[in-house]
Order: C-alpha cells, then structure tokens, then sequence
C-alpha cells in the first residue's frame, strides 16, 4: 500500500477463518449504513467436496481473498480502523480483547432501534430494491439447488464410467482378433472420465462459490435495507411526538434531525452500494457463465 495510515507499504500476517469472521462483525458495528461483503459459508456440499481436501481449501481460500478485495475496493470500507488492525497486527487477539468498546457504539445505535417503531411505508425505489433481491435470491437458490444435483449425478455417473472401460481391456485380452476395437472404447471411456472429472471441478471451484457469495450478499443488502428502514421508523415516530408537543412546534428537536440525518445518510449509502454491487455482479456473472459455455464446449470437444 501506499496509504499514509499504514507505517509500512508491505504486511504480512497469519489469518485464520474466524478472525475474518472478526473483521466482518467489526465491520458491520462500525459501518451500519453500508453493504458488507459476505464471508463464504462454513458449510460444505454434501458429498460433493471434503472441508479436508485440498480442493476445499483452495476454493475458500480464494473465496476470502475475493472478501478481501471487495473491502479493498470500497471507498470507504477500505479506510476502516478495524481493517486496517486486521491487516497489519502481528496479534490480532489483543486487539479482539480490548476492541469491544471502540467503534461499536454507532453500529448499537442502529442495531437495536426497533423499539415498538413501525414503517409506515418504504420509499418507491428502496421497496424496488426489497422486490429485486427477493426475486434474484429466490432464482439463484433454484439455480444453486439444480447444479448441486447435476454434480452430484455426474459424480455418481463417473464412478459408473471408471468401472465401465476397464471391462472392455480385460475382454480385449480374451479375444485377440477383437483386441484393438475393444482397446480402443476403453480409451475412449478413460478419456470420457478425464474429461468429465474436470468439468465436475469447474462446477464446485468456480461455479457454485460464486453462486453461494450471491445469495449470501443479498441477505446481507436485505439486512442493510431492514435497518435502513428501522431508522425510518425511528425519524417518523419522533416527528409524530415532537408535532404533538405544541410548546416545542417552533423548533426542531435535535435527536429529530439527529434521526433525519441518519435516514439521508442510510439513503445515500445505500444507494452508492447498490449501483457498485450491480456493476461487480454484472461483470462476476458475465465471466461465470461465459466460461460456463466455454468449458462446457472443451467438454464436449474431448
């Protein structure tokens, strides 16, 4: 880096799943009107990859690098305090024991408005937002469920296929005259399995991680928007209670515009958020499936 709040331009530290885990908590405590990136899930695909296996590994040790690099490119995300300790320190654990106090107290804020507040009515465009992401995770989760079946019937496919050609080399060892043509379908099937092995991988490495990071950020927008419109409530019942009060109908009360700037700020961030994960999806599904198409293609040239 070359930022001035960091002492040195290179770091290197020794992370492990939980202190990412740490990191996101922080941040969401400490930027509450923002869309944190999520974590990939501390979960595996039944039957489909082993949390041992070196494959495992791999696709979540890319998976937080990709969180990483969305915090990284978010222009305010990436100037966070806790960040920047979780980059840096040697021991991150000091800073999780005494950390509690220090930026949480805004996140609290606006964690636990809810207090008997209720929306009249969500704002047109952020009500367009709620539909959208509904609809999206709904179609991804579809999408998720089909492609997990596939890989699981292709791997159950693939243990058939790798009994299946050596039956006809052992053949071709009984019949000599039959011996090249039966060789040669046993090739042919090794070839198959080869080839379908490798799809099977780009479906688990590439595909579903990013079809599970999906779904995980529209749950974390729908969390943004939830508390997005807590504030709301929270501005709209302070108003009622302040134009109730006729003494204080010439001024303002303070916690009101407290609560107003609150609810512009959520808007605006919101916004900016919404319009830089529509571009980062755009581009994450325009490359996704079009070297879906291109591997399905080399599948079925092999």
């Amino acid at each position: 880096t070359t930022r001035a709040e960091f002492d040195l331009p290179e770091y290197s530290v020794r992370r492990r799943y939980q202190d990412f885990d740490w990191l996101r908590n922080k941040l969401e405590e400490s930027q509450p009107t923002h869309l944190i990136p999520p974590l990939p899930e501390k979960f595996v695909v039944k039957g489909v990859v082993d949390r041992f296996s070196e494959e495992f590994v791999e696709t979540r040790r890319k998976a937080l690098d990709k969180f990483l690099k969305r915090i990284t490119d978010h222009p305010v995300l990436s100037f966070n305090e806790h960040f920047n300790v979780f980059l840096t320190a040697k021991d991150l654990n000091t800073y999780k024991k005494q950390g509690m106090a220090l930026l949480s107290k805004v996140g609290e804020s606006v964690k636990y408005v809810t207090g008997g507040y209720k929306l009249r009515s969500r704002p047109l465009e952020f009500a367009a937002i709620g539909e959208y992401l509904d609809t999206f995770s709904l179609k991804l989760g579809t999408i998720d469920r089909i492609a997990q079946r596939i890989i699981k019937e292709q791997l159950e496919y693939l243990v058939e296929l790798r009994e299946y050609g050596p039956v006809y080399s052992t053949w071709g060892g009984l019949e000599v005259e039959l011996s090249e043509p039966l060789e040669g379908v046993s090739a042919c099937i090794g070839n198959c399995c080869s080839a379908l092995e490798e799809l099977n991988e780009d479906m688990t490495e590439d595909f579903l991680p990013v079809l599970r990071e999906y779904i995980l950020y529209s749950e974390s927008m729908k969390n943004v928007l939830k508390k997005r419109d807590q504030v709301q409530a929270e501005y709209e019942a302070k108003l009622e209670a302040a134009a109730l009060k006729k003494e204080d109908r010439q001024k303002v009360p303070t916690d009101v515009e407290k609560c107003q700037d609150q609810v512009e700020c959520f808007n605006a961030d919101l916004k900016a958020d919404m319009e830089r994960w529509q571009n980062n999806k755009r581009q994450d599904f325009r490359q996704l499936l079009m070297g879906m198409a291109d591997k399905n293609i080399q599948y079925y040239e092999k």
